[in-house]
């Protein structure tokens, strides 16, 4: 068989197994990696992110995040449900820590459900609704599978005709270095990978859903944004970067409200 058919025969293969669809937008993604895999790394760093960092004894706060969390991390699930997709339901061990860092204007859900929030960005979040889109953001990056999609494209890209589930599997310690660096997992970093805007912005579309359903306003997303624009002053052109511009970002919540608030009305 000639070669550059094995290689068109070889990516078909891979395309059509790794074939999956996002809860809510259904829009069909690629992905390669296990969730049980990446879901054993990612509580792993987890841990030892919160191992460095200083975690909130603050209450209040504690009992803000974790109550909110909990809500919308239900309405994913019942989102996955209702599309056939309750098997995944198992895939999630919901986790909430707040993280003292004022200075930082994050969160972050890793695969599996584990979320961390920075005390930096409840200054902005200074209400339920408002810390309810960070939380719903975030879980929407999880339930969407964006982090496996993300490392998908990294390793199809770093090792061409390499067998994938090979490249996962290899227990040395340069590729776990390097799926650390690719995910965003360093306990170092404390953030996730850098999603493509086509990832932000799936994210808050599947959020302002989440969010309604679980009984928070999702037009405090707008506000929370122009507050966001003027803290960030836009300082960073949009090509430049994988986030969409605060503006940006608003226009197309302003598209996805209609919709969102008839989950909310109910």
């Amino acid at each position: 068989m000639d070669a550059k058919l094995r290689i068109l025969i070889w990516f078909l293969l891979v395309f059509q197994l790794g074939c999956a669809s996002v809860p809510i937008t259904g829009r069909k993604q690629f992905v390669m990696i296990p969730a049980a895999e990446l879901n054993v790394q990612a509580a792993e760093s987890y841990r030892n992110i919160l191992s460095q960092s200083v975690l909130s004894n603050d209450p209040k706060k504690l009992e803000r995040v974790s109550r909110i969390g909990k809500k919308i991390a239900l309405a994913a699930e019942d989102f996955l449900k209702q599309n056939g997709q309750a098997y995944k339901i198992s895939e999630y061990k919901w986790e909430f820590n707040l993280v003292e860092e004022d200075d930082t204007l994050n969160a972050f859900c890793l695969p599996g459900g584990k979320v961390v929030v920075y005390t930096g960005i409840m200054k902005l979040a200074d209400n339920d609704n408002a810390l309810a889109v960070v939380i719903a953001h975030e879980i929407a990056h999880a339930i969407a599978n964006h982090g496996a999609e993300r490392m998908s494209q990294i390793l199809l890209a770093q090792f061409g005709q390499k067998t994938l589930s090979a490249a996962t599997k290899e227990s040395s310690q340069s590729t776990k270095e390097f799926l650390d660096l690719a995910y965003g997992l360093g306990a170092n970093l404390g953030i996730v990978l850098p999603y493509s805007r086509l990832h932000e912005n799936e994210a808050d579309h599947i959020g302002l859903i989440l969010m309604a359903k679980a009984g928070y306003d999702p037009t405090a997303a707008i506000v929370f944004w122009e507050k966001m624009q003027k803290q960030s002053g836009n300082k960073t052109p949009e090509f430049l970067s994988t986030h969409p511009l605060a503006q940006t970002r608003i226009d197309n919540i302003k598209a996805i409200l209609p919709k969102a608030l008839e989950y909310y009305k109910k």
